[in-house]
């Protein structure tokens, strides 16, 4: 009896002690601990075994030969998995940069290295000089010495004050730094490449994970970009460093790819187009806001109007609010103590220049120029009391305003300092939201697609600083979760996806990432379901109960600003807009002057139709004005010369296609007045 209940004990025992690993296909395996899931890939097959490059252990990503030491779901990673295998390959990418640098510039200081969107890039604290765009060569050469080399790669974790020390003694002060600011108890890992201790090995503090080994990375998948100047920390106190910036890829095909996009996204960079086509420009007197040209402000006013037919449709009602507000407004709003550092702000009394002491006094009121609508918009719904029947409430603005971002951020259109919004709030119940997002959907959906775009939609939630209860968070969630499954967008093929934590503090809100004609993504629209700003604000309506209750405050905008939007356009189209938007849509150019009444009749008549035509009388060649207009993106050239004078023909020339088509006149007037039409009302 006794030994019969000893065998049990100790199989129970020898079980226990095994670990159980479940695979994605709900298959579970029972491995010693210390077993890596590299082990796991072996066991399962050779080719497994050849393409694990890391694995997910409980959804976190961690390297192939870590052990595993409990319980555990496993998932293996191969280089299918694309966002996976990029980001450990970056990573690896920015390792091997560090170590090729100290390498070839003993005394070189390191500092941080992170992977980044399309690469990765490492700060240096050079010895004797910056680094500068000759170096990169050398650089790249040394890389590939040291991915030939395959070097393991291996994680060590470490006691911090024997980092600390070790960072010191090899006169790397920045790690020291970091190292000894990082929270006490943290785990602190270091990642050598090659055999610790022996010649040549290197190694540097990171959290992970990597690939096995450098030779895991393809040495003709990376390229070294450009050099710059960075601050440590982010701090212009600091000392200033050398950024070393590359792309890395998977394999040559994918970074050869990457190379024709950057060309391709030079050559429709809206700042050179906007330049070219005479549409804007931007100055050091104005820094960070913009000059609209005759021809890029008929951009805007076609947007604006095509915009207005479309929220006409939709219900809002158009509103203007002041620009200047004062200080307690934007402080009751919370935008004060949330958003200060961005804001412009005026003393309502400048005190006289010839005046001794500060130019603004403690007790000065302050003003701030707006940096968003949506304070002014609460102030509108609270004029008069509003009842339950009078929602939904949608007040609709062209709203421009005014956002100190810091220089180094300023990119063309694309960001800057003043800027107009085609925003809107919508009050409403709680039993509305759902069916005024699910129409917001809709109509951005339309929208988007006239201008020829695709697009995935995000969720961004929660962030860790913000105002509100739980509750009002989870509702506000849930939500936009159900109104985007009403939409029917909440699927593989709109590339839905939730981002914990990168909501706005006062609101959760849904994303629209577009696509562009080269494959690029621009966040551009958004919606927020908002319950924080009304209760601030003290906005209410009377309920059928003839209580007091709260709206529902929807913020939403869909090109998001007109000069980033007017950006994302030219480049999308490559300055060759369709018809509606073109600055000029017609250009009426003569070969001999003895055309030259009847080229000004046929302006005339492309006028007259709404047509936006340009003549070209000017002796020059027709060759030399077709080049030029060409450039200039008219989309339609009608060339005129003594013959068609005669027949009451042009020979028409369209932008992107060879050859051209001699028509009549009153054909050609009918075509472009169809093509012309905005695609609202065709």
């Amino acid at each position: 009896m006794c030994a019969a209940l000893t065998a049990p004990s100790t199989e129970r025992h020898i079980v226990s002690a095994m670990l159980k690993i479940t695979l994605p296909d709900g298959s579970v395996r029972e491995v010693a601990p210390g077993t890596t899931p590299a082990d796991i890939a072996a066991a399962i097959g050779p080719g497994l075994a050849k393409a694990a490059i890391a694995a997910r252990v409980d959804g976190e990503l961690r390297d192939i030969g870590r052990p595993l030491q409990e319980d555990a779901h496993l998932a293996l990673v191969t280089a299918k998995d694309e966002a996976d295998a990029l980001e450990l390959a970056r990573h690896d990418f920015a390792h091997v940069l560090a170590e090729a640098v100290q390498a070839l510039f003993p005394g070189t200081q390191i500092t941080f290295g992170p992977a980044t969107e399309d690469g990765f890039y490492y700060d240096f604290a050079p010895k004797d000089r910056p680094f500068t765009e000759e170096d990169l060569p050398v650089i790249e050469a040394e890389m590939r010495k040291i991915i030939a080399a395959d070097k393991p790669l291996k994680r060590k974790v470490i006691d911090r004050d024997t980092l600390i020390a070790q960072w010191e003694a090899a006169g790397e002060t920045f790690k020291a730094q970091w190292a000894a600011e990082l929270p006490q108890g943290e785990e602190l890992t270091v990642y050598h490449s090659g055999t610790p201790g022996s010649e040549g090995s290197w190694y540097d503090m990171c959290r992970g994970p990597h690939l096995a080994s450098t030779g895991k990375l393809d040495p003709q998948a990376f390229r070294l970009t450009r050099v710059s100047g960075a601050y440590w920390r982010g701090d212009q106190k600091n000392a200033m460093l050398s950024r070393i910036y590359g792309t890395g890829w998977l394999n040559k095909k994918q970074l050869a790819e990457h190379l024709t996009r950057i060309e391709e996204a030079g050559k429709r960079d809206h700042r050179k187009l906007g330049a070219e086509m005479d549409l804007f420009h931007l100055q050091q007197e104005a820094h960070g806001s913009v000059f609209w040209h005759p021809k890029g402000y008929v951009i805007w006013r076609n947007l604006e109007a095509y915009m207005r037919r479309a929220i006409d449709e939709a219900g809002y009602r158009e509103v203007k609010t002041p620009q200047v507000m004062d200080a307690r407004q934007w402080e009751q709003s919370g935008h004060w103590g949330k958003y200060r550092e961005n804001m412009f702000v005026i003393p309502d009394e400048v005190p006289n220049v010839e005046d001794e002491g500060p130019l603004v006094s403690d007790d000065a009121d302050w003003m701030a120029l707006k940096p968003m609508n949506c304070p002014a918009h609460v102030l509108i719904f609270r004029q008069g009391i509003k009842s339950y029947r009078d929602l939904p409430l949608r007040f609709y603005e062209n709203g421009c305003c005014h956002r100190n971002e810091p220089h180094g951020a300023l990119h063309g259109l694309m960001r800057v300092r003043q800027f107009t919004q085609d925003d809107a709030h919508i009050f409403c119940r709680e039993d509305q939201i759902v069916e005024e997002v699910r129409a917001f959907c809709a109509l951005a959906d339309r929208i988007y697609k006239d201008f020829g775009f695709t697009y995935s939609i995000k969720l961004a939630l929660r962030p860790e600083k913000r105002f509100g209860t739980e509750e009002m968070w989870d509702k506000a969630e849930e939500e936009l979760r159900n109104a985007v499954a009403a939409a029917g967008l909440n699927t593989p093929d709109y590339g839905w996806e939730e981002l914990p934590g990168e909501g706005a503090f006062y609101a959760p809100k849904l994303e629209w990432h577009l696509t562009d004609a080269i494959g690029r993504t621009w966040q551009v629209g958004t919606i927020q379901s908002d319950r924080v700003l009304p209760e601030r604000l003290d906005a209410s309506y009377v309920g059928e109960d003839g209580e007091r209750h709260r709206p529902v405050m929807l913020h939403r905008a869909i090109f998001g600003s007109y000069e980033r939007f007017i950006g994302i356009l030219i480049e999308h189209y490559a300055g060759k807009f369709p018809l509606w938007l073109a600055p000029v849509q017609a250009v009426v150019a003569t070969i001999v002057s003895d055309a030259d009444d009847y080229a000004k009749a046929a302006v005339d008549r492309l006028r007259a139709a709404g047509i936006r035509a340009e003549l070209d009388t000017r002796n020059e060649k027709i060759n030399y004005k077709v080049r030029e207009h060409s450039l200039a993106k008219v989309p339609n050239l009608l060339v005129i010369g003594r013959r068609e004078a005669d027949e009451g023909t042009v020979a028409l020339r369209e932008l992107g296609k060879d050859g051209q088509n001699v028509l009549s006149l009153d054909d050609v007037i009918a075509r472009l007045e169809k093509e012309a039409s905005p695609p609202d009302m065709r």
